[in-house]
């Protein structure tokens, strides 16, 4: 089977002095430093295993790689390049694959975007909010329009 991407894992492993020198998949040269990254079945300097797109050193950075179309890349980038984007359900603009982002229920929304659609409060954590007719909305504009609609919202 061929897999159109891969995660990998990045382990880091101390050189021992008395083993012969691992090669680099990176540079080829022998790795003569105290420590090595294995990632991909390959043994590679810790310089030597970075993002094609930014360059970051991805031992630095976490414990796992991305690749795809024979890129070794960083989540992000991985993400940014190849991640599956959605649009804001309030704003109804695109989100960036790499963005963080507030859910509720099917409906995703950029994270300044995360606010009652009527009186614009935004939510902290802990606050409750309401989805109703696909709107967020706060308790407060929430139990108005319950009670314009002419039944009062069940107390708990």
């Amino acid at each position: 089977l061929l897999f159109s991407h891969c995660i990998s894992g990045i382990q880091m492993l101390s050189v021992q002095p008395d083993t012969k020198p691992k090669g680099c998949a990176g540079c080829n040269r022998k790795i003569k430093d105290r420590y090595l990254l294995k990632a991909l079945d390959k043994y590679w300097h810790e310089d030597c295993l970075k993002c094609a797109c930014c360059d970051c050193r991805l031992g630095e950075v976490g414990s796992t790689l991305y690749t795809k179309a024979n890129l070794i890349l960083c989540r992000r980038d991985y993400l940014r390049l190849f991640g599956v984007t959605g649009n804001c359900a309030a704003c109804s603009k695109l989100i960036p694959a790499f963005e963080m982002v507030m859910r509720a229920k099917d409906n995703v929304y950029h994270l300044d975007c995360f606010a009652c659609q009527l009186c614009n409060q935004r939510f902290c954590v802990g606050d409750k909010f309401f989805l109703k007719n696909n709107m967020i909305l706060c308790q407060t504009d929430y139990e108005e329009g319950l009670m314009k609609e002419g039944y009062a919202p069940q107390v708990r």
